[in-house]
């Protein structure tokens, strides 16, 4: 066997940092895979044999060569939206040869060292915008969004420490979800005002993006059984820690888990509170993550038309099918609105999009309820929620062909 030659070997380095920047952003394997053959192709190696797994990556450049192994723990966690605009914008010049793989590695390196274009403060608030965003879409009260808005300040300060030191990124969610949980039942008990979980679950949802989930599902489906079962495990420890934090300050504090209120009235802020909520969102995601300039506009309208479409889905079809259409015109418009010349990547701008179906705070509540005191109600809200979570993931599923589809509709009508 011949070793690599340099260009080889610079272009095996470019391709591994490249994967392992996609699955830090959030990407699905199977599109890593996709994507990272057509970048070996357009460096003259069309054979390539890419492997991504949660943790390493395995690449040949040919059949019959020697493999490399490498972990990807040197481009662990999430990407910021402004890292993964920028990370895509490396893959497409990559993808058509436009970039020297050794440039491409050192400009991946540098991405994913950069400052955060907001400071503390902005990312803070950024937070406390999210988790009122988020808690606008669950129907809450007046005091239910007025905590939840000064719990997104003080999980926010703990993501930011958590940032800071890395060893305590494990407990934090234990830690974040004992404070906000242990206030919010030491106000009910106290009878100062109404309390419940909508309050408390907005700001610590935020430690489990809808997006793990969701992925996992359609990872699973697409037989990528190490990756998909990985991502299920880990959202579903994240869950079990953020429970955990939440009944633990109920036995700390004596006062039984508060439920979610089945009788809040839709209209206890009006017909617009769950409408103004994806501006919420996409403001809170925008600031919290670091958006890249001018896309906001396209994150918003990315949001509204996957409301939209779980709005009318719901009106029509249900409850579980709604997760569906909202997911497919999500997935749908995101891919259009990457085609243009302003629009930032679709995971930019999808991902957020997976905090307004909200299958991570449905579970979150019908963990907590189910392992308190409501147990059929928290049954309920699981089955609910595992329901709305495989409705979302088949509409991601369904909505990438879709869009493939139309793509290739409209180049027939106007070709150029």
């Amino acid at each position: 066997m011949t070793e690599p030659t340099t260009s080889e070997q610079e272009l095996l380095e470019f391709l591994l940092y490249l994967g392992s920047g996609l699955t830090a952003a959030g990407e699905a394997v199977t599109q890593i895979q996709d994507r990272l053959q057509q970048v070996g192709a357009a460096y003259g190696a069309p054979q390539a044999r890419i492997s991504v797994f949660p943790t390493l990556m395995v690449v040949s450049l040919e059949p019959g060569r020697p493999a490399t192994q490498e972990p990807t723990k040197q481009l662990y966690g999430g990407l910021r939206l402004d890292q993964t605009a920028e990370l895509y914008r490396i893959l497409w010049a990559a993808e058509h040869g436009e970039i020297d793989p050794g440039e491409g590695s050192r400009r991946i390196l540098a991405l994913v060292k950069a400052p955060p274009r907001f400071g503390p403060v902005i990312r803070v608030t950024g937070h406390a915008v999210l988790t009122t965003g988020i808690c606008l879409i669950l129907l809450p009260t007046w005091n239910d969004l007025a905590l939840a808005a000064l719990f997104g300040v003080l999980v926010g300060v703990f993501k930011l420490a958590g940032v800071r030191w890395p060893a305590a990124q494990m407990v934090m969610p234990v830690v974040a979800a004992l404070t906000v949980s242990s206030i919010t039942f030491l106000i009910a008990g106290s009878g100062w005002i109404d309390a419940d979980l909508r309050a408390m679950v907005a700001p610590l949802v935020t430690f489990l993006p809808g997006a793990m989930l969701t992925m996992a599902v359609v990872e699973l489906s697409a037989y990528e059984m190490i990756t998909g079962a990985s991502r299920l495990v880990a959202g579903i420890m994240q869950l079990l820690l953020l429970a955990f934090g939440i009944l633990g300050a109920a036995q700390l504090v004596g006062v039984p888990p508060p439920t979610a209120a089945a009788d809040v009235p839709a209209s206890a802020l009006g017909w617009w509170g769950p409408w103004i909520g994806p501006l919420i969102v996409g403001l809170g995601n925008f600031l919290m993550l670091a958006g890249p300039p001018r896309t906001f506009g396209w994150l918003c309208v990315v949001l509204y038309a996957g409301w939209t479409g779980q709005y009318f889905g719901n009106l029509v079809l249900g409850g579980y099918l709604s997760g569906f259409i909202g997911a497919v015109v999500l997935t749908v418009v995101a891919y259009m609105v990457e085609r243009l010349p302003s629009g930032p990547p679709a995971l930019v701008s999808f991902l957020p999009g997976f905090w307004l179906l909200v299958p991570g705070a449905l579970t979150l509540i019908g963990m907590t309820e189910y392992l308190g005191q409501d147990a059929v109600r928290g049954a309920e809200d699981l089955v609910g929620a595992v329901s709305s979570m495989l409705a979302v993931a088949l509409g991601v599923l369904c909505g990438h062909p879709l869009y493939r589809g139309l793509a290739r509709t409209i180049r027939k009508v106007r070709p150029g």
